[in-house]
């Protein structure tokens, strides 16, 4: 991968310098960083606790709300799922990387153990060529990090990456490189083993309406279809 982004890096920079210039900046959701959400079955049990931590699209950037951005929507899909209230919390910033989530984001995320954490990140570690080994590195000292956040028996959610081939803000070879990038860091993930922690395939996220302005980032239907995924992942029975 990385032979193949150093003989085109030229093209690749250039591609990358005119997506920058095009592509519009959008602000991270308005709103409160934490809630709860009503369960759906009066009495099904006590609340669970979800801690929301990630990059650019846990921060719900093209989406106006967090409430329909990917953390509140998560909450909303475990609500109804398990018929129980979610009481939500996130830690999310524009930009970070795996290596920067442990001091940038955990601080951010004290509180009351949670039962799920969503982990989100990826996307700027693709953008960045980072190599899978370092990846899993990274990731692996966050989980670390997390661990005490984690209630008993909880479960954390790893977030698969997207397909950067299905992003139509990136032009070709560039949209190629990163989406094989994307795939080898996704399939990374999905190998580590550890208990309590499930990777989640990111779904399909093309289609009309699903990308915000920037045709970059999920826009609030493409957030309410990958939260539903993560939650049917967060809530399965253990295999």
């Amino acid at each position: 991968m990385r032979g193949t982004a150093l003989a085109l890096a030229p093209l690749l920079l250039a591609q990358g310098a005119g997506v920058r210039r095009r592509t519009p900046v959008l602000p991270e959701a308005a709103g409160p960083r934490a809630g709860s959400v009503p369960g759906s079955v009066p009495g099904e049990g006590p609340p669970l606790t979800a801690a929301v931590l990630g990059e650019s699209t846990a921060a719900g950037v093209g989406v106006a709300r967090q409430e329909d951005a990917l953390a509140g929507r998560f909450a909303a899909a475990l609500a109804a799922a398990s018929g129980r209230e979610v009481r939500w919390r996130l830690s999310a910033r524009t930009g970070t990387t795996a290596a920067q989530a442990t001091p940038r984001l955990v601080p951010g995320l004290a509180g009351p153990p949670a039962d799920v954490v969503l982990v989100a990140l990826g996307v700027n570690d693709t953008l960045r060529l980072r190599s899978p080994a370092a990846w899993l590195r990274d990731v692996t000292a966050l989980l670390d990090a997390l661990a005490p956040l984690t209630a008993p028996g909880g479960v954390t959610v790893l977030a698969g990456l997207p397909d950067l081939g299905r992003f139509p803000t990136l032009p070709q070879p560039l949209r190629g490189v990163l989406a094989r990038q994307a795939r080898d860091l996704d399939a990374a993930l999905a190998g580590l083993s550890r208990p309590g922690v499930r990777h989640a395939p990111a779904p399909p996220l093309d289609g009309p309406g699903l990308f915000a302005d920037d045709g970059f980032h999920p826009g609030a239907a493409a957030c309410r279809l990958w939260a539903d995924a993560l939650a049917r992942v967060a809530l399965a029975a253990p295999s």
